[in-house]
C-alpha cells in the first residue's frame, strides 16, 4: 500500500510539473504559442520576451509554485500516512522533470529555473537565500540570466551537505542541478561565443 502511495505522489509531481503555464497563458490571453517565438522555451524568461513583463512574471510565479505545491502535498500525505519524508524530494524531482519534459506539451518544456527556485524555497530557506544572493550578484556583474541561474543552482549543491539535507535530498539536489545545467548547454555555448542575450534593466 505504501509503495502505491509513493508512486501516486511521484506521478502527481510529474503531472503537475508538466502543466505548461507559458503555453496556457500565451494561448489563452494572447493567442500566441510562445514555442514559435524567441527561444521557443516554455519558461518565464521567454514568455516575458514574447508576451511582455506581466505575462513573464505570471509564468515565473506559476512555475515556481509547481514544486512548492507538490512538496506541500507530498509532505501532508507523508505525515498523514506515516511515510518516509524523503518522498518530498522524489516528488519534487518528478515535478522538475515534468516541467522540463511535459507530457502535455510534447515533452518540450522549460529549463528548470523557476521550479528549482520553488524547490529550494520549500526544502531549505538558507539554501534559497544563499542561491538568491549569488544569482543577483552574478546577474548584476554579467547581465546573463542563464549564467546567474546556473551558478546559483550549483551553489546549492556545494552547500547542501552543510545545511541538513538528507542523503536523498543531496542526491536530488545534484539531479535537479545537473538537469538545469544540461538544459542550459546552448546558453553556455552562446556565452562562450559572446552571442547570449544580456539584460538591460540591471
Amino acid at each position: 500500500m505504501d509503495i502505491l502511495v509513493y508512486l501516486l505522489l511521484i506521478i502527481m509531481g510529474y503531472l503537475y510539473g508538466s502543466i505548461p503555464f507559458a503555453l496556457v497563458i500565451g494561448k489563452l490571453f494572447y493567442h500566441t504559442d510562445v514555442r514559435n517565438s524567441g527561444s521557443g522555451n516554455l519558461g518565464g524568461t521567454n514568455a516575458g520576451r514574447v508576451l511582455g513583463k506581466k505575462a513573464g512574471l505570471s509564468v515565473i510565479i506559476l512555475d515556481t509554485s509547481k514544486c512548492c505545491i507538490s512538496i506541500f502535498i507530498a509532505g501532508l500525505v507523508a505525515n498523514a500516512c506515516n511515510l518516509n519524508h524523503n518522498i518530498v524530494y522524489l516528488c519534487a524531482l518528478a515535478c522538475v522533470i515534468g516541467h522540463c519534459y511535459p507530457i502535455f506539451a510534447g515533452f518540450r518544456g522549460g529549463k528548470a529555473v523557476s521550479v528549482a527556485l520553488g524547490y529550494a524555497l520549500m526544502t531549505n530557506i538558507y539554501a534559497f537565500l544563499i542561491a538568491l544572493v549569488i544569482f543577483l550578484i552574478t546577474l548584476k556583474l554579467s547581465k546573463y540570466v542563464s549564467l546567474a541561474s546556473i551558478l546559483a543552482s550549483i551553489s546549492i549543491v556545494v552547500i547542501s551537505p552543510f545545511l541538513g539535507y538528507s542523503t536523498v535530498g543531496i542526491i536530488t539536489n545534484i539531479c535537479i542541478v545537473a538537469l538545469l545545467v544540461y538544459k542550459h548547454l546552448s546558453n553556455i555555448q552562446r556565452i562562450k561565443d559572446g552571442t547570449e542575450n544580456k539584460i538591460t534593466w540591471m
